[in-house]
């Protein structure tokens, strides 16, 4: 069973040679070659969670104990699967949607790439492992991120390159300093590192700081989330990956694999690198949703809405309790599933009325009832309202907070309620005009219906309905896929 753990990585990898080895493609033939790689992946992950728990491979010895492995555990398969499930119809709505970006050929080849780097970042056993598919995941999506390579594009691609670059310098510190503190040291739940650190003690503190911040780039945590608004000149199916699947959560994920299977909770708690990450955290809460509040263009409202909602997810990792990482896993799940839903109604809003700013939406519910049913649908999901998921997240991360004792604790309760009273407003500002339009908009709204294509609307349903439906067996999923958690 342990080389079935490499699978996942190398079929998307494989895929991606075969697109440059034949290329021009049928339109056809390279959907057909996609969704056979994306529905593999999910199925091999679905057989490893599963059966495959703690079946470990070496792909490379390093010396010294070091060695380039994989394994998946409960947390990684959480991960794993979120990707895979999610790259599937992601992949469908990107063929009608790129039908008018251009290029195809390229666009997909990186896109199975970056499947094969989210894989292997979910079923890396060690931080050196962790990292080298990290660093693989920033590479193999700037192309996607430049993919139209006019002015706007070029300049969010030198910004996502310098801040993942910048920030993976610093996350690299702190694997270096784990490999020296504990060579061969493998992720498990409470930490890895020894008793005794000798000399190199002085530096944990710092180490778990550079960590956070380093790997928090990706999370989009400030001030280091630059990046993340300004990639949304991308083509919708690639930013809704960034902002809600696979780099942002592979920034959270890779926190969580610091602070809870290497560095380990006990030796961070009460520190002042725990008040300085969760100082950072609950600040960028509250930045994210006013910045959502002030954006006009709606995918770059949407972007800083997600700032706000992954340092969320942080605030509850960073408790560094039980219940926090319990009630961080529960929100990183439901926000995936809300917001690719919300990025992907407003791709289709854009691809087929060229609307991309808030005011000029006012009526359009009219000409896409199908569209905004599903905006609403996800968007009141992510507002926090019961019984969606977005409800029971921060419900639970509120909960940890409260119960955690700290100061920085309640304040994150607090910031989390005013974020949620945010997001109420950066939400419904879009969606009641488009219900409800001023009088004056009424010569400007589209006399008829006209929805996207059928597969992006097919799309947009499937998931907005599975997001309703992961609000309520969220609770049994965890505790199935999070065994060893």
């Amino acid at each position: 069973m342990a080389w079935l753990t490499l699978l996942p990585i190398l079929l998307p990898v494989l895929g991606a040679a075969v697109l440059v080895w034949r290329r021009p493609w049928r339109r056809a033939a390279r959907q057909r070659l996609v969704l056979a790689v994306s529905g593999g992946v999910f199925l091999l992950v679905l057989v490893l969670a599963v059966w495959g728990r703690g079946a470990g491979l070496v792909l490379l010895p390093l010396g010294e104990g070091l060695s380039l492995r994989l394994e998946l555990d409960g947390l990684g398969a959480i991960f794993a699967l979120m990707a895979a499930l999610l790259w599937r119809p992601a992949s469908d709505y990107g063929f009608s949607y790129m039908t008018h970006e251009g290029h195809e050929d390229r666009f997909f080849t990186f896109w199975l790439l970056a499947l094969g780097m989210t894989m292997g970042v979910a079923l890396a056993a060690n931080p050196v492992t962790m990292y080298l598919f990290y660093e693989g995941l920033t590479l193999s999506t700037l192309p996607l991120v430049m993919h139209t390579m006019d002015d706007a594009a070029r300049s969010a691609g030198k910004k996502y390159i310098c801040y993942s670059m910048g920030g993976a310098a610093l996350g690299f510190c702190a694997v270096v300093y784990l490999s020296l503190c504990a060579p061969g040291g493998q992720f498990a739940l409470g930490g890895f590192l020894p008793e005794e650190l000798g000399e190199l003690a002085p530096w944990l503190l710092p180490a778990f700081a550079a960590a956070f911040f380093g790997f928090g780039a990706k999370a989009a945590v400030f001030p280091l989330h630059g990046w993340l608004p300004a990639a949304g000149v991308a083509p919708t199916p690639v930013t809704a990956l960034l902002h809600a699947v696979a780099v942002v959560k592979a920034g959270v994920f890779a926190i969580l694999r610091m602070s809870w299977y290497s560095f380990g909770p006990e030796r961070i708690s009460g520190t002042w690198a725990q008040q300085l990450c969760l100082a950072a955290v609950v600040f960028t809460v509250v930045y994210g949703a006013v910045m959502a509040l002030r954006s006009t263009h709606l995918k770059r409202r949407l972007a800083y809405s997600t700032v706000a909602n992954l340092s969320g997810i942080l605030f509850g990792a960073m408790l560094l309790t039980p219940a926090g990482l319990s009630a961080a896993v529960i929100h990183m799940l439901n926000h995936a599933a809300l917001k690719i839903t919300l990025f992907f109604c407003a791709g289709a809003i854009y691809f087929t009325h060229h609307k991309s700013y808030v005011h000029g939406l006012e009526g359009y519910a009219r000409a896409m009832p199908v569209t905004f049913g599903c905006y609403v649908t996800a968007a009141v999901g992510l507002m926090g309202l019961p019984p969606l998921g977005g409800f029971l997240g921060k419900y639970l991360l509120g909960s940890a907070g409260a119960a955690s004792g700290l100061a920085l604790g309640y304040a994150g309760c607090g910031a989390l309620a005013a974020s949620s009273f945010l997001s109420a407003l950066y939400l419904l500002s879009v969606a009641i005009p488009a219900y409800y339009p001023p009088k004056d908009a009424e010569g400007r709204c589209p006399a008829v219906r006209q929805e996207a294509p059928r597969v992006m609307t097919g799309v947009l349903c499937a998931l907005a309905g599975g997001g309703v439906l992961l609000g309520f067996f969220t609770g049994p999923l965890l505790e199935f896929l999070g065994k060893g958690l």
